[in-house]
């Protein structure tokens, strides 16, 4: 993808036990029945079907996505529009752990928690330009589109080859009402064109198309084509990285062994605060990672 692991820090998250011990915490901060009002928790549920059929661990994953946030304290946290609820609930703890255990007035602004003494800063969310990318599929239970997952077998990956994205794209849900290819088309809320309109640069062709489609006179298949070519020309620069990195593995593992030793430093200090916080400090430790 271009990211480099000596300015951005790439960790497994597994081998980062402070994240664990939080979500424990943390989870005591949460009543049960808050944490299943999650909109988004509620909406897995219902589209993966699962009814009554899930471990305790599936909500509580959520808190752990708390922990996986407040971990590392940041200010702000780039996310798609359907984790807002998750950094909601973020936000909710750290205000109560630092209202809590740090003492600070429940009256406090926001941006002055860490200020008035707070261990977690209450984070903000950073939207990019698309808010929330659908899946190649049709919609959900609900007769929303459902959003590209990978659980829900609706999603074009970056590691995809050539074969794949057009299979992918030629097989994509688009109007369900346009019965021949001369029928008048629905641009609105169409995934084909929410696709061309994320990622195609040529504004000019998809306002020229996007007015034959609506008369008519372009079908799906023309209109899927150019999307694959645009897909394609966006992936291949991956790829070809890829590539690269699978011929050199020990590369790719010497990022990440460097990335989590990075990451386990700010959280361990983290869990180090917070348990002082929480007068748990009992014992000093340190945490290694091999070699």
């Amino acid at each position: 993808m271009g990211i480099d692991p000596n300015r951005s820090t790439l960790f497994i998250q597994s081998e980062v036990p402070a994240i664990d011990e939080l979500t424990f915490f943390f989870a005591m901060l949460l009543p049960f029945n808050r944490v299943m009002r999650n909109p988004t928790l509620k909406d897995e549920i219902r589209d993966k079907g699962l009814g009554e059929e899930y471990s305790f661990g599936f909500p509580l994953y959520a808190v752990g996505q708390c922990a996986d946030i407040l971990t590392f304290r940041p200010a702000l946290v780039p996310v798609g529009e359907d984790q807002l609820p998750h950094l909601e609930m973020t936000r909710e703890v750290a205000r109560r752990f630092n209202q809590i255990y740090c003492g600070v007035d429940s009256h406090t602004e926001d941006k002055d928690y860490v200020a008035r003494g707070g261990v977690f800063p209450i984070i903000e969310p950073k939207l990019g330009r698309v808010r929330r990318l659908v899946g190649t599929g049709g919609p959900g239970p609900s007769g929303e589109l459902l959003k590209m997952s990978k659980s829900l077998n609706n999603a074009i990956f970056l590691s995809d080859d050539a074969d794949a994205v057009q299979k992918k794209v030629m097989g994509m849900y688009t109007d369900p009402k346009r019965l021949r290819a001369t029928d008048p088309g629905t641009v609105e809320n169409n995934p084909l064109w929410i696709f061309h309109e994320t990622f195609n640069p040529d504004q000019a062709w998809i306002t020229e198309q996007q007015a034959a489609y609506r008369a008519g006179k372009v079908g799906d298949v023309v209109i899927k084509r150019k999307l694959v070519e645009v897909l394609n020309t966006l992936i291949e620069p991956i790829r070809a990285r890829r590539k690269q990195f699978e011929a050199r593995p020990d590369d790719v593992l010497d990022a990440l062994r460097s990335g989590t030793r990075r990451a386990n430093v700010l959280a361990e200090e983290t869990l180090t605060l917070a348990k002082r916080a929480m007068k748990q400090d009992y014992f000093s430790r340190s945490l290694g990672i091999g070699g």
